[in-house]
């Protein structure tokens, strides 16, 4: 009999209307990996928050055909990876399952679908190639959570993070040469990689992200191989009053008016379009750019079902196939001793 494996792709989600907008929002700040208060608090002042933001939120999606699109282009990976993973491993059966975070589909209906489908084997992938506290770490504790109250006891690995996946990097490379030339037409270009921001307090307790998303970064330049290339790593989506990973992308744009470079933009923690990069990048950033006098402002797209990226993706499920531990791009702990949020070390503690 043939062997089925699940491979669960999460991500954050998105509103599918305008009026699921405030209850999207609402679940985002209500969750303690993003607002760490005692659950009464947190939840009035996830109420406070998601009604605040609606309005300006409401305008954002408007941008976009009125919801966000990042299912639609989820389930595009999926479809592409289930047909990736069929072609290489035939003596295996493969379902790809979507589970987002803060919309739907989320664990709780998701975990149902898997377990019906009744897999012998189950591959927790998040699409955010470089870990942290507040996306995968929250996406695994609510599945586990989800699957543990319908009773999905069935072999589970997870891919914890893959910041410097060769074909993943290579991925971005191409992409960055496809669009290096066009931006190259006003001059010589600054590359800035774009990742979300996190409140440095994240990070100071413990969290690899940024040390990740430099990893990225400094794999991506070896292999473009641009002679003296000119970038530099910034943080985007910044809100309320805590003291964010810096530089900001706001400043760096500032930057490369004054100096009358022209810029390539890079979402290099975003590996499918939404809100962030269809409108943060491509119509805010962009005429913050034209205010400044930044001579030319080309994005690349984000990796999306480029084929590298897929295979990525792929290579790392059949890699995870072999081994129900805890499993980074290589199988093993990545990150230094120092980020002790690093969950390689959480599973081991939770094993011992």
């Amino acid at each position: 009999m043939t062997k089925k494996t699940a491979v669960i792709l999460f991500n954050l989600g998105g509103p599918d209307d305008l009026k699921a907008i405030k209850p999207f929002l609402f679940n985002l700040f209500n969750d303690p990996a993003i607002v760490n208060l005692p659950k009464n608090l947190r939840f009035l002042l996830a109420k406070f928050i998601s009604n605040k933001r609606a309005v300006k939120a409401r305008d954002i999606y408007n941008q976009i055909g009125g919801k966000s699109p990042i299912l639609d282009f989820t389930n595009q990976q999926a479809k592409a990876l289930e047909e990736n993973l069929s072609y290489k491993d035939k003596d295996t059966e493969y379902k790809a399952f979507v589970s987002m975070r803060y919309w739907h589909p989320m664990s709780d209906t998701v975990v149902k679908n898997v377990k019906n489908y009744a897999p012998d084997h189950i591959i927790l992938l998040p699409l955010y190639p470089q870990f942290s506290t507040t996306t995968t770490a929250s996406s695994f504790k609510d599945w586990k959570r989800a699957a543990s109250e319908v009773g999905l006891d069935v072999p589970t690995t997870k891919i914890c993070c893959f910041p410097t996946d060769l074909s993943f990097v290579a991925a971005h490379a191409k992409m960055i040469k496809d669009a290096y030339w066009k931006a190259s037409e006003t001059g010589k270009p600054r590359v800035l990689f774009s990742a979300h921001g996190l409140p440095k307090k994240v990070i100071n307790g413990g969290d690899p992200y940024q040390w990740q998303v430099e990893k990225t970064v400094e794999m991506i330049t070896q292999i473009l191989a641009i002679e003296e290339i000119d970038y530099s790593i910034c943080y985007q989506s910044r809100v309320g009053l805590l003291k964010w990973l810096e530089p900001s992308i706001e400043s760096e744009i500032k930057k490369a008016g004054e100096e009358k470079i022209p810029l390539l933009i890079v979402p290099v923690s975003f590996v499918s379009e939404h809100s962030e990069t269809l409108v943060e990048l491509d119509i805010q950033y962009r005429n913050l750019a034209d205010k400044y006098g930044v001579t030319g402002y080309v994005r690349v797209p984000a990796l999306g079902v480029e084929p590298l990226f897929i295979e990525a993706l792929a290579d790392l499920c059949l890699k995870a196939k072999k081994d129900e531990k805890i499993c980074s791009f290589n199988g093993e702990r990545f990150c230094p001793n120092d980020f002790g949020k690093c969950p390689y070390i959480a599973d081991k503690k939770e094993a011992a």
